[in-house]
C-alpha cells in the first residue's frame, strides 16, 4: 500500500491495527475490571488512547514491524523482543503515574496490564502468522518474460524461502529473442500456443503481471495488456515491482524512460517550504536534547587525544556545490597527514577511543545541526560524500549524481537500510535507497526515517 508516496506492506499495516486494537482492550479491561481497578471509564478517553499510542511506539522503536523480522521471527523471538518491549511500556505509565495525582495507571493497574499486554500480544501474534503465511493471502504474480530482470523476482530476498516471500510467482512467459534465464521449466508459457494472457491470468487466478521485457519494441502484446488491465488484473512495470517490494530503486533493472514518465521526483516550492520548516524544528529540537550530550562529548575528545573537537570536511552538497560539513573529531589528528582520501574501514586504527564510542552511537554526527540551520544541509537526505569520491563514483555509478538535487541530510533512507558502506559496491547500494527516498521523500518518510534512526542509535546498527 503506497501512502503518501512511500510503500508500506499491507501485512505490517493489518499487524499494527490488530495489535493497536488489543493494546487499547488490554489496557481497558485493567482499568474497569475487578481485580485490577474497577471504576466508570469512558471509551475514548484521553490517557487510555496516548497509553494505547504509547504501546505502538515502542513496539515501532523495538523493532517489532520490520518486514524482514516479521518474515522470520518465531514465538521465542517474539518473546525476546515483547517482553523487554512492554516492560517499557510499563515503565514509561509508572512513571506518569508517579508523576501526576490524577493518572489512571497506579501501580496494581500496570502491573496488571503488562500481562494481559503480553498475553494478548503473543495470542494475536501466532493467529497472525498463521493466516498471513497462508497461500491464500499471497499476491498471484506472472512475469511477462524469461530474462535476468525477470527471473531476479524469485531472488532479490536472498535470505528468505519462497513461502516466506509476500507474493507467489505462478509463471514466466516466455517472448521472442530472449534469452531464457528461468530455473523451473515447468513455470513457463507461451503466448498463443497455451492461451492469451488474459486467459492465462484467469486460470491461475493472477492479481499482478510484472512486465520484465528488457527489448519491448517489437515484443511488448500491448493489446493484450491492456485488455488484462480492463479486466482488474493489476500490470505492473518490473521497476515499479522491484521500488515496491525493497524500497530502493533497483540499478540492474531501471530504464532512464521510467525516471522520465514516471511518478516521483517532483520538486515544487511548498514540499521545499514544508521540508524547511521541518529540518529546522527537528534540528532545533535536537540540538536541546542532546546538548548534555555533546558537551560530555567534548570534554572527552579533549582529554583523550590533542587536536581539535569538531572536524570541518569539505562535501558535496546540493547542485554539486560544495560546503564545509562539521562533526565531533573521531580519529587522530594525522590521519589523512598525507592528503590522501581513504574510506573507512572495520576496525581502522586511526579511529580514537571515543571517536569508536560515538560513531557507533552516531554521535559523531550531531554537530551537523550547524550546516542544518545555515541550509547547506537537510535533517532527512542523502548522506555527503567528498569530492574526491563524488567523482569517482560519478563515473563508475550510473544515475549517481541525481542524489544531489536536494540537500544532504544528517540521517537518510540509506543510513537506516543499509550497514555502513566503504566501497564501490557499498556506495552503489545506498544509492538504490538514496534514489528511492530523491523520489518519494515527503514528510512522512522523513518521520519515518526519524524513527528509524532512533532504532540505529538505539541498537547500534550500521556503525563503524
Amino acid at each position: 500500500m503506497r501512502i503518501f508516496g512511500h510503500y508500506i506492506r499491507r501485512r505490517v499495516l493489518m499487524l499494527a491495527g490488530a495489535e493497536l486494537l488489543v493494546a487499547y482492550l488490554c489496557l481497558y479491561a485493567v482499568l474497569t475490571l475487578p481485580p485490577f481497578q474497577p471504576e466508570a471509564l469512558s471509551l475514548l478517553d484521553p490517557q487510555l488512547m496516548v497509553a494505547t499510542l504509547v504501546v505502538l511506539v515502542v513496539l515501532t522503536l523495538a523493532g517489532l514491524y520490520e518486514s524482514d523480522y516479521l518474515a522470520t521471527h518465531s514465538t521465542l523471538r517474539s518473546l525476546l523482543r515483547l517482553v523487554p518491549a512492554i516492560l517499557v511500556v510499563g515503565g514509561l505509565l509508572l512513571a506518569y503515574g508517579a508523576m501526576v495525582p490524577a493518572a489512571l495507571f497506579s501501580p496494581t493497574a500496570v502491573g496488571g496490564g503488562v500481562l494481559l499486554l503480553l498475553t494478548g500480544l503473543v495470542a494475536e501474534r501466532t493467529l497472525w502468522r498463521n493466516f498471513s503465511e497462508a497461500d491464500a493471502f499471497k499476491r498471484r504474480v506472472l512475469v511477462l518474460g524469461t530474462g535476468s530482470r525477470a527471473c531476479a523476482i524469485d531472488t532479490i530476498h536472498p535470505d528468505k524461502y519462497s513461502e516466506e516471500l509476500p507474493y507467489r510467482v505462478i509463471g514466466y512467459i516466455a517472448t521472442l529473442g530472449e534469452k531464457d534465464y528461468a530455473r523451473d521449466p515447468g513455470r513457463h508459457f507461451q503466448l498463443g500456443r497455451d492461451a492469451s494472457l488474459l486467459d492465462m491470468a484467469r486460470e491461475h487466478r493472477v492479481h499482478e503481471i510484472v512486465v520484465a521485457i528488457r527489448d519491448r519494441r517489437h515484443n511488448l502484446p500491448i493489446g493484450q495488456l491492456l485488455e488484462c488491465k480492463l479486466n482488474g488484473v493489476a500490470v505492473t512495470d518490473v521497476s515499479s515491482f522491484f521500488e515496491r517490494e525493497l524500497q530502493k530503486v533497483q540499478l540492474d533493472s531501471l530504464n532512464a524512460s521510467w525516471l522520465i514518465f514516471g511518478e516521483g521526483f517532483r520538486q515544487h516550492w511548498t514540499r521545499n517550504a514544508v521540508k524547511r520548516t521541518f529540518d529546522v524544528l527537528a534540528s532545533a529540537t535536537l540540538l536541546l536534547v542532546t546538548l548534555p550530550v555533546m558537551l560530555a562529548t567534548a570534554l572527552a575528545i579533549k582529554l583523550e587525544s590533542r587536536g581539535p573537537v569538531f572536524y570541518w570536511q569539505t562535501r558535496v552538497g546540493r547542485g554539486n556545490a560544495p560546503f564545509e560539513v562539521c562533526k565531533f573529531r573521531s580519529m587522530r589528528e594525522d590521519a589523512e597527514v598525507d592528503g590522501v582520501a581513504r574510506w573507512a574501514v572495520h576496525d581502522d586504527d586511526r579511529i580514537t577511543r571515543v571517536g569508536r564510542l560515538i560513531r557507533k552511537l552516531r554521535i559523531d554526527e550531531l554537530p551537523q545541526v550547524i550546516n542544518v540551520f545555515e541550509g547547506s544541509m537537510s535533517f532527512v537526505g542523502p548522506r555527503p560524500e567528498r569530492p574526491v569520491f563524488v567523482g569517482q563514483l560519478t563515473e563508475q555509478i550510473p544515475y549517481f549524481p541525481a542524489r544531489h538535487t536536494i540537500r544532504p541530510g544528517i540521517t537518510g533512507w540509506a543510513q537506516v537500510r543499509y550497514p555502513y558502506g566503504a566501497s564501490v559496491e557499498d556506495a552503489r547500494q545506498k544509492l538504490q535507497y538514496d534514489l528511492y527516498y530523491v523520489k518519494n521523500h515527503t514528510l512522512f518518510l522523513d518521520i519515518l526515517i526519524l524513527f528509524e534512526t532512533v532504532k540505529v542509535v538505539l541498537f547500534g546498527r550500521g556503525a563503524r
